[in-house]
Protein backbone atom coordinates (compact mmCIF):
# COMPACT_ATOMS: atom_id res chain seq x y z
CA UNK A 1 0.00 0.00 0.00
CA UNK A 2 0.71 3.23 -0.03
CA UNK A 3 1.59 6.00 1.94
CA UNK A 4 2.50 9.40 2.13
CA UNK A 5 4.96 11.06 4.36
CA UNK A 6 4.53 14.49 4.85
CA UNK A 7 7.57 16.94 6.42
CA UNK A 8 6.92 19.90 8.01
CA UNK A 9 8.75 22.01 9.54
CA UNK A 10 8.92 25.60 11.12
CA UNK A 11 10.89 27.71 8.31
CA UNK A 12 14.02 28.47 10.87
CA UNK A 13 14.45 24.81 10.71
CA UNK A 14 14.32 24.30 6.90
CA UNK A 15 18.45 24.31 6.87
CA UNK A 16 18.59 22.36 9.89
CA UNK A 17 19.03 19.25 8.14
CA UNK A 18 21.44 18.61 5.44
CA UNK A 19 20.20 17.78 2.51
CA UNK A 20 23.12 15.05 2.11
CA UNK A 21 21.41 13.19 4.82
CA UNK A 22 18.13 13.47 3.33
CA UNK A 23 19.57 12.26 0.15
CA UNK A 24 21.10 9.14 1.93
CA UNK A 25 18.39 8.47 3.93
CA UNK A 26 16.17 8.03 0.27
CA UNK A 27 19.09 5.83 -0.89
CA UNK A 28 18.07 3.81 1.75
CA UNK A 29 14.04 3.86 1.29
CA UNK A 30 15.16 3.04 -2.76
CA UNK A 31 17.76 0.15 -1.90
CA UNK A 32 15.31 -1.43 0.22
CA UNK A 33 12.39 -0.78 -1.80
CA UNK A 34 10.32 0.86 -0.55
CA UNK A 35 10.82 4.76 -2.31
CA UNK A 36 8.35 5.61 -4.72
CA UNK A 37 9.26 9.09 -4.86
CA UNK A 38 10.82 11.76 -2.52
CA UNK A 39 10.97 15.73 -3.42
CA UNK A 40 11.94 18.58 -0.71
CA UNK A 41 9.86 21.96 -1.49
CA UNK A 42 10.69 25.72 -1.39
CA UNK A 43 9.87 28.01 1.62
CA UNK A 44 6.30 28.31 2.00
CA UNK A 45 7.18 32.03 1.11
CA UNK A 46 7.06 30.69 -2.91
CA UNK A 47 3.94 28.99 -2.03
CA UNK A 48 0.90 30.11 -4.39
CA UNK A 49 -3.06 29.37 -3.09
CA UNK A 50 -5.49 28.35 -6.01
CA UNK A 51 -9.42 28.44 -5.42
CA UNK A 52 -12.47 28.15 -7.43
CA UNK A 53 -15.30 29.87 -6.16
CA UNK A 54 -18.45 30.39 -7.76
CA UNK A 55 -16.44 29.32 -10.58
CA UNK A 56 -14.28 31.66 -10.75
CA UNK A 57 -10.22 31.02 -9.69
CA UNK A 58 -8.51 33.24 -6.66
CA UNK A 59 -5.26 33.12 -6.47
CA UNK A 60 -3.21 34.16 -3.30
CA UNK A 61 0.02 34.19 -2.51
CA UNK A 62 1.34 32.28 0.49
CA UNK A 63 0.05 29.00 2.02
CA UNK A 64 -3.42 27.74 2.58
CA UNK A 65 -3.53 28.06 6.18
CA UNK A 66 -1.14 29.96 9.04
CA UNK A 67 0.40 27.56 10.88
CA UNK A 68 4.00 26.98 12.66
CA UNK A 69 5.14 24.01 10.71
CA UNK A 70 5.08 24.36 6.88
CA UNK A 71 4.72 21.40 4.16
CA UNK A 72 8.64 21.31 3.37
CA UNK A 73 9.06 17.88 1.51
CA UNK A 74 7.64 14.45 0.89
CA UNK A 75 8.28 10.78 0.54
CA UNK A 76 5.92 8.31 -0.88
CA UNK A 77 6.63 4.88 0.15
CA UNK A 78 5.12 1.40 -0.36
CA UNK A 79 4.84 -0.28 2.62
CA UNK A 80 2.83 -3.40 4.00
CA UNK A 81 0.26 -1.77 6.65
CA UNK A 82 0.62 1.27 8.19
CA UNK A 83 2.84 0.13 11.40
CA UNK A 84 5.45 -0.48 8.61
CA UNK A 85 4.89 3.00 6.79
CA UNK A 86 5.52 4.60 10.91
CA UNK A 87 8.32 2.70 10.88
CA UNK A 88 10.50 3.90 7.90
CA UNK A 89 8.75 7.70 8.53
CA UNK A 90 10.47 7.60 12.46
CA UNK A 91 13.93 7.16 10.23
CA UNK A 92 13.22 10.67 8.33
CA UNK A 93 15.90 12.78 9.08
CA UNK A 94 13.94 16.07 9.27
CA UNK A 95 11.69 14.19 11.93
CA UNK A 96 14.19 15.43 14.77
CA UNK A 97 13.64 19.04 13.59
CA UNK A 98 9.81 18.66 12.79
CA UNK A 99 7.31 16.46 12.38
CA UNK A 100 6.22 13.63 9.74
CA UNK A 101 2.88 13.15 8.84
CA UNK A 102 1.50 10.09 7.21
CA UNK A 103 -1.09 9.09 5.53
CA UNK A 104 -2.45 6.11 3.56
CA UNK A 105 -2.46 6.88 -0.57
CA UNK A 106 -6.57 6.37 -1.32
CA UNK A 107 -7.44 5.00 -5.05
CA UNK A 108 -9.79 7.07 -6.71
CA UNK A 109 -13.06 5.41 -7.07
CA UNK A 110 -13.92 5.49 -10.96
CA UNK A 111 -17.89 4.07 -10.54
Amino acid sequence: MKYLCLVYLAEDKYNACPDKKCAAYAQELESSGHLLAAEPLHSVETATTVRIRNKKMEVTDGPFAETKEHLAGFYLIDAKDINEAIHWASKIPPAEYGSIEVRPVRELALD
